[in-house]
């Protein structure tokens, strides 16, 4: 995959977890201030380095987007 399907893919996945939050708008207190989003896709395993990072908010992509506790 070039870096640019990668951007593209990432782009993509950030618009849609945007448009989820303004559907539910709760989904977005499970998320600590200053945290950053780490989209995991359902093709990918999780790996210790998306466990690693102290202040992350992962989430799992799919049809549906769902917190990675």
């Amino acid at each position: 995959m070039t870096k640019k399907e990668f951007a593209a893919i990432n782009i993509g996945m950030t618009f849609d977890f945007i448009k989820n939050v303004v559907d539910k708008p709760d989904a977005a207190a499970s998320i600590p201030n200053g945290a950053e989003l780490d989209f995991v896709c359902t093709d990918v395993p999780v790996t210790s380095t998306h466990l690693n990072k102290a202040k992350t908010a992962r989430y799992k992509v799919g049809h549906v987007f769902e917190q990675v506790k």
